[in-house]
């Protein structure tokens, strides 16, 4: 086999590696962990208040049993109205995502675990108490 010919051979192979490339990345999935990102960045200062005011009050408590994921608010922020939103945040896939109206004035709040896919998550739980924000984040597993 003659140079020119091994030539040949090395160009088509890098075309159909170039090709291959080019093909994997316009059909790779990817996810934005917003479609509103700007709107989210100018709110952002919100969200650390709302962890400072989180701080200050203390953790929340997370536990699992069979059929329900519930939420413990910390003691001072028990007996008094809370109204927000918890965003259970899937890392690997957006459609795994759920957003759940929380109010509770009694500082407990369940969810169906068998509505949720089996995965890793991030709790992201916004609340509105007493015309103040907190703002918790937690990691969870459902297995």
């Amino acid at each position: 086999m003659s140079w020119g010919n091994k030539l040949v051979i090395v160009f088509v192979a890098f075309a159909a590696m170039m090709g291959m490339l080019v093909y994997r990345s316009v059909t790779t999935k990817f996810d934005l962990v917003s479609k509103s990102y700007y709107e989210d960045e100018l709110r952002y200062q919100e969200k650390i208040d709302g962890a400072a005011n989180a701080v200050a009050a203390g953790n929340i408590v997370v536990t699992q049993d069979a059929s329900n994921i519930n939420l413990q608010l910390p003691s001072a922020l028990q007996h008094k109205l809370a109204e927000g939103e918890a965003w259970f945040y899937c890392k690997t896939n957006a459609s795994n995502d759920k957003r759940i109206p929380v109010k509770t004035e009694d500082g407990w709040y369940s969810f169906d675990r068998t509505s949720f896919v089996k995965q890793n998550y991030e709790l992201k739980l916004q609340l509105l108490i007493e015309g103040k924000k907190y703002y918790y984040t937690y990691p969870l597993s459902i297995q």
